[in-house]
């Protein structure tokens, strides 16, 4: 148990000093209770000492774990690198928590980077594009609540979503579908998201109270899960605005 902690505390520093020299880092590192004095000397031992595992996740960040077929882009109302993650959350939803999962949303702002360029994907940067230990979460909603939250993506031009169409008018969600069905507002519809939204964030009060299915399964885990799976079958990455999300006129 000591050198389980011990390692988790390295790795943990090694993180610390090798996001200094690149963009990636973790967002919430847990940590033990340990004081060290800032000298030269506690600082070269330190260095040497954590040297290997910062040298250990350097190489695992630049794995190339998928190629993407062309560059995707973020975009609002609609973008394909948003299409793609949408269907990742959907996906990972269905299979990690092995029931039906009508629809998928992913927060804008969630997204880091405004694009994925065509070539090599490396693990470090999907961690530049997720760096938050998002997890996937189960909200199971009226098809009025769904309407609710819809209008607030709305009136913020639109987020990724995988399993439903809408168009924005006047900053409201019209002419919803849930899988090519009109939304009825007294059917329950059960959604994944990300547990950041789900208990508020991004201003979506609306939700803060409904209960949650979390089986602790974080959103960043299953896109690079998705992607290598993807690679080893052969298929480079891609994905196209499919009118998820329009403006209506």
């Amino acid at each position: 148990m000591q050198k389980t902690k011990s390692f988790l505390l390295l790795f943990s520093l090694a993180l610390a000093i090798v996001s200094c020299n690149t963009s990636y880092k973790t967002q919430a590192v847990q940590y033990n209770d340990y004081t060290i004095s800032k000298t030269e000397k506690a600082d070269e031992k330190l260095n040497a000492l954590i040297k290997p595992y910062a040298d250990s996740v350097n190489k695992s960040m630049n794995d190339v774990i998928a190629v993407a077929e062309i560059t995707m882009e973020r975009g609002q109302p609609e973008g394909a690198l948003g299409n793609l993650l949408a269907d990742i959350m959907l996906d990972a939803a269905r299979r990690t928590y092995k029931t039906q999962v009508d629809a998928a949303l992913v927060n804008a702002g969630g997204i880091r980077l405004p694009s994925i360029a065509a070539g090599n994907i490396t693990r470090g940067k999907v961690f530049e594009l997720a760096p938050f230990d998002n997890v996937i979460v189960l909200l199971k909603l009226t098809g009025q609540q769904l309407q609710n939250f819809l209008n607030h993506i709305s009136s913020r031009d639109g987020w990724p979503v995988s399993g439903l169409t809408m168009q924005i008018k006047n900053k409201q969600a019209v002419n919803v579908k849930i899988n090519n069905v009109p939304l009825d507002t007294n059917a329950i519809y059960t959604i994944a998201l990300p547990d950041y939204v789900a208990n508020g964030g991004d201003d979506a009060a609306m939700l803060r109270n409904i209960p949650q299915q979390n089986n602790g399964y974080i959103f960043r885990d299953g896109i690079i899960g998705y992607l290598s799976k993807t690679d080893k079958e052969g298929i480079k990455i891609s994905s196209k605005i499919e009118n998820r999300v329009t403006n209506a006129e």
